[in-house]
């Protein structure tokens, strides 16, 4: 890894900001060590948000939001008509594939960690003439793509919460979309009531919810052979790594690469640690590596998780992906466990279904006010001031996240089409805005860019950024089509393309119509401009995209004041 060149760090200074990172002290001035504020204001931004996440705590917020068995367990009817070989393989490639996306981003996110690092990093390096307007566009695609998941997760959470009671009254009970849109309400209330309430340990909780994520992991490894207890009950080596399905219209080939869905769905959320950067002490590391840890370990696990349900799956594949209980791991429980292992194991399921929407409720909230903070929302002021009594959160935001995600979720009264095409904005909003900031990089921005602690070097960096964008293009065009096959009816549609068109167009639009008259890309709230930041914005040639209103004035002032010195 290359040595930090912008903002390096004395190993005293790390120690002395792990140590804070769970100070209780509640004085303004300990909000963070003097390295993290230094690289935050180096970046135009003051120190706001309490430093109460170690670098395990990153890992933790973004694996909890992955929630990789609960999310499997959504996502099984896009792997599982391709067969075991699209459940097991399809997993192990699109993995690998995501990996490398988080590998582009860790490079990014260890040199600028800022809680808008996406549209942030979009200004920064693309071109003066498109800057403004694709760092509009990412920050609306990714705000709106984290509130996309939000509503995915909780109404996730909502049908394996009903699906339990269908397997209690022995599936003689089915809910309407009004009852699971009530239990998806609930569900989205108490996640802004826990994320405004428990702000002061939500660091400490987020290795808790890994360990329930591992337990819950590490009960269905051991469940689902040790039900199947005789070896003629489980499938054997070939029917798992090699056994072709095709339950869908397409061809064989391209129902294989709609099994990469699963793992796109559910590796989904390791921007969070982008998010949470500026509440991460020693964030040039914290954020880099708990990218790719969370990805790693999700890439690992779930390609053994994978191989155990191909194992213990009944080859009636169609008879799974119709089960009664509404939810395919619901039936796979069942075949092993009988009703009340599954009863456990489900319960289990929809318990750590809702500590991810806890923590993608915090990471939501956390983009929307960095967007907010840069005067880029509607209502912007009212949801830009952090409270102090609940800890150093933004508290509106929060909440605002959580109005609008029970607005969308009445898609939920409409048709499970159109929810679905909601959520989608989790996959191909985020998609655009992973890729846009990593492609004005290489196109436009490579000499601007200053690598952090983390860097993978001049030799790989830029192959690894083509890369991901590429699988990320494909990643979106993949999420837009019908999952059943060609020539859908209204019923089977995917509306992605319509969802996501609107928010892009939309975004785009409002910046043309009005945003371009006032939107000049973030703002500098730095009070106190750390020395050589100056010189080092005159050096790159930003120092417009940085500031706006009187800032202008006094950076201009300042450089020229250096200039004359």
């Amino acid at each position: 890894m290359a040595t930090q060149t912008g903002a390096s760090m004395h190993p005293d200074m790390e120690k002395i900001a792990s140590r804070q990172a769970h100070s209780v002290t509640p004085q303004e001035e300990l909000l963070a060590g003097e390295a993290d504020a230094e690289l935050l204001a180096k970046l135009g931004y003051k120190q706001e948000l309490r430093r109460n996440f170690t670098m395990i705590e990153v890992f933790g917020i973004a694996f909890s939001i992955m929630g990789l068995l609960p999310s499997i367990a959504s996502t099984l009817s896009f792997s599982i008509p391709a067969g075991p070989v699209g459940m097991v393989w399809g997993w192990f490639l699109a993995s690998g594939c995501i990996f490398v996306v988080g590998v582009a981003m860790a490079d990014l996110g260890s040199a600028m960690p800022t809680s808008g690092g996406l549209y942030w990093w979009t200004h920064y390096f693309a071109s003066p003439k498109t800057r403004n307007a694709l760092s509009f566009l990412v920050g609306y695609s990714n705000t709106l793509g984290l509130v996309g998941g939000l509503c995915s997760i909780d109404y996730g959470f909502a049908l394996m919460f009903c699906s339990v009671i269908v397997i209690a009254r022995d599936g003689n009970w089915t809910p309407s979309n009004g009852v699971v849109y009530a239990v998806f309400l609930a569900c989205v209330l108490l996640h802004g009531v826990l994320a405004s309430t428990l702000s002061k340990v939500m660091g400490k909780l987020q290795t808790v919810f890994v360990a329930m994520n591992l337990i819950l992991i590490a009960a269905t490894i051991i469940a689902l052979p040790v039900g199947k207890k005789l070896a003629s009950e489980r499938n054997d080596a070939h029917y798992i790594f090699a056994q072709t399905e095709n339950l869908t219209t397409w061809p064989t080939g391209w129902a294989f690469m709609l099994s990469w869905l699963s793992p796109i769905w559910t590796i989904g959320a390791f921007d969070s640690c982008v998010h949470m950067s500026e509440e991460a002490a020693n964030a040039a590391k914290a954020v880099p590596y708990g990218i790719m840890m969370s990805i790693g370990s999700c890439w690992i696990l779930g390609f053994i998780i994978m191989i155990v349900i191909a194992a213990c799956i009944n080859p009636d594949l169609e008879a799974v992906l119709g089960s009664s209980f509404g939810q395919p791991m619901a039936q796979i429980y069942y075949d092993a466990v009988g009703k009340q292992g599954t009863l456990g194991l489900m319960s289990l399921l929809f318990i750590v279904q809702f500590l991810m929407g806890l923590s993608i409720t915090v990471a939501a909230s956390r983009q929307t006010w960095a967007f907010s903070r840069d005067g880029a929302l509607p209502f912007s002021s009212f949801f830009r001031p952090i409270s102090k009594k609940f800890g150093y959160i933004p508290l509106r935001c929060v909440w605002g996240c959580v109005f609008l995600a029970a607005v969308l979720g009445l898609l939920c009264l409409i048709a499970p089409a159109a929810a679905s095409a909601l959520f989608s904005l989790a996959v191909a909003g985020n998609n655009l805005a992973w890729g846009t900031p990593i492609l004005c990089r290489v196109v436009w921005g490579q000499k601007k860019f200053v690598p952090g602690p983390f860097y993978t070097g001049d030799r790989f960096s830029t192959p690894i950024a083509w890369a991901a964008i590429i699988f990320l293009v494909f990643g979106i065009f993949l999420a837009m089509f019908p999952t059943g096959g060609p020539d859908p009816t209204p019923q089977t549609m995917n509306y992605t393309v319509v969802i996501n068109m609107a928010v892009w167009g939309g975004a785009l639009a409002y910046y043309f119509i009005d945003a371009r008259k006032w939107f000049s890309g973030p703002k500098m709230t730095v009070e106190d401009i750390p020395e050589g930041m100056l010189a080092e914005l005159a050096e790159t040639g930003d120092i417009e995209g940085l500031e706006n209103g009187k800032q202008t004035e006094l950076v201009g002032e300042g450089v020229a004041e250096k200039q004359e010195s």
